[in-house]
């Protein structure tokens, strides 16, 4: 069975010919050609340097660097008793993936593209340019300012029942409203967006693309539109707001994957205001020179942002009470970084460190670690998702991309202290359906525990997700196939089921459906109580959604 292609979450866009140098022909390495070079360049900074970084020294995929993967001069693939790839080989992984996680690429690139790419990763890795701080003011756009904005809300819809969803494949956000289904607004943004972040105050989104634009909507508009953009570096994943009190909507930061740096900007209008360098040394001791920003979440109870350094295992706490003279406390936990979220209490951020196979808990009031826990393969809880278990009483819920489980996590909480030897634990492992699991997702009014398998090499598991009774996680779980509930055609490609996603008063579940890009796509919504279809939303605008952002439920951390 083949595996399925990488989730589209790990693509990474720029124009990649302006921003790589040559690529130098290596001892035993494949000689290319300026115009072969120019497009192997591309297709592996769109498909490739998510997971194997920018340099190719890898992070959730594996190190490329020509030490593992050219032939040597003489044709052998032994040097110091280290195996060689080469081409050949190479080709067949690319191909066909590996059962550590490496997926097929048969159906995405042809047989020339893959062996281009075969050969240019024997090359030596170039080094993108810098990004600076007039570059990055150059770049910055404001469209409407300010004092040009309504003075309130010029439109009827509830904004708090309103989706930002992110629109893959055309670099577009559909806001669509929660109570009639209805695209109000189709918004150009960066390519392939990753998350929408909303203002403390829930006016304003903020959409960041994997090209490194940053664009600022306006939802009290009669039509939200953008009224600023700037471009925080050339690749790029997250970004937060303030939320403490006294702070709302004052400041935003976004944080690059190349450079690998963050910028604090103004809330309203993302005037940049300082960049900060994240390159450093490793929680093992090693300097790395590409540790990427890989999530950020903005604290509630203090005036700092939580950033999270992907290759080093740094956990930031930044003091933004004072960006002039900027505190930092710096925490040590795993490396390899990817995304988390906030426990119950909101207190303690739980993130995985994916390729560690580790949750690292974070005590934000303390400013330390609170614990590093232990679980199965590639941990990937986008949120996580939080509920009081019957019998271990409050938990944290992440899934995993590499094994068949939900992984149950002990959180402490002062309206439970009976449960607070169970704090930091794994108290329960629960069968999925499969591996390949991205997201998981629950609501405080909601008796369920919905979870996705997009990255699952059978189709029924993918085009399927799974929700379970948390009042009885012994039963089995009811398994939905989105993708016949949709109604739509079936075709060639996979059509993914992904990302669960609540209205605000809970009463349903909104799931992308996610073919290929000539497909028609879906959002289908659920009924959170029956399980039955209520709304499938298709639309000839709407092209590949992905991630799906309820506006209140984003605003006040709810998952």
């Amino acid at each position: 069975m083949k595996k399925l292609k990488y989730f589209a979450f790990a693509v990474l866009p720029v124009a990649v010919s302006a921003v790589f140098g040559q690529a130098r022909a290596q001892e035993g390495a494949p000689t290319l050609t300026p115009e072969e070079k120019a497009q192997a360049k591309k297709i592996y900074f769109e498909r490739c340097a998510g997971c194997h970084g920018v340099l190719r020294k890898g992070a959730t995929g594996k190190n490329l660097e020509p030490h593992w993967t050219k032939t040597l001069k003489d044709g052998t693939k032994q040097e110091g008793g280290t195996l060689k790839l080469g081409t050949e080989r190479l080709q067949k992984i690319i191909s066909y993936g590996t059962e550590g996680g490496m997926v097929n690429f048969d159906d995405i690139l042809t047989k020339e593209e893959i062996n281009l790419m075969a050969r240019y990763i024997q090359t030596t890795p170039d080094v993108p340019p810098e990004y600076s701080f007039k570059e990055t003011m150059d770049s910055w756009k404001l469209i409407v300012p300010v004092e040009q904005r309504p003075k309130k809300q010029m439109n009827n819809f509830n904004l708090k029942n309103m989706f930002s969803v992110t629109l893959r494949d055309t670099g577009e956000v559909a806001l669509i409203d929660g109570d009639t289904k209805e695209i109000r607004s189709i918004v150009k943004t960066g390519y392939a967006v990753h998350i929408s972040r909303l203002s403390a105050s829930g006016r304003y989104v903020y959409v960041i693309g994997r090209d490194g634009r940053l664009s600022l909507i306006d939802l009290w508009m009669e039509k939200p539109a953008v009224v600023a953009e700037i471009k925080v570096g050339f690749d790029a994943r997250s970004v937060d707001t303030s939320k403490f009190k006294g702070y709302e909507d004052k400041y935003a930061v976004a944080g690059s994957y190349w450079p690998p740096q963050y910028v604090i900007m103004e809330g309203e209008t993302l005037k940049p205001l300082k960049i900060v360098s994240t390159r450093g040394m490793t929680v093992d001791g090693e300097y790395h020179p590409e540790p990427r920003v890989a999530s950020i979440v903005s604290s509630q109870i203090k005036p700092e942002w939580v950033i999270n350094v992907k290759e080093t295992g740094q956990i930031l706490l930044v003091d933004y009470s004072d960006i002039k003279n900027l505190k930092t406390t710096t925490i040590e936990s795993a490396k390899f970084l990817h995304d988390g979220g906030w426990d119950m209490t909101q207190r303690y951020f739980l993130v995985a460190a994916n390729a560690s196979n580790k949750i690292a808990a974070v005590d934000t009031k303390e400013g330390k670690l609170a614990a590093l826990i232990d679980v199965k393969k590639i941990p990937h809880p986008g949120r996580g998702a939080n509920f009081v278990h019957p019998q271990f009483g409050p938990v944290w819920t992440t899934g995993h991309l590499g094994a068949d489980v939900l992984t149950l996590i002990g959180t402490p909480h002062p309206k439970y202290p009976q449960y607070k030897d169970n704090a930091w634990k794994v108290v329960q492992e629960v069968k999925h359906i499969g591996s390949g699991n991205l997201f998981v997702k629950t609501h405080p009014k909601s008796t369920h525990l919905w979870a996705d398998a997009p990255q699952n090499p059978e189709r029924e598991i993918a085009e399927s997700v799974a929700v379970y009774d948390i009042r009885d996680l012994s039963k089995p779980p009811v398994v939905l196939n989105v993708a016949k509930d949709s109604g739509l055609p079936e075709t060639k490609a996979i059509r993914r089921a992904v990302h669960p996603e609540y209205s605000a008063d809970a009463s349903e579940v909104w799931i992308s459906l996610w073919g290929g890009k000539t497909d028609q796509s879906a959002i289908v919504v659920y009924d959170d109580k029956t399980l039955k279809v209520k709304k499938v939303i298709t639309d000839p605008k709407m092209i590949t959604p992905t991630g799906k952002f309820n506006v209140y439920n984003t605003q006040h951390d709810i998952y």
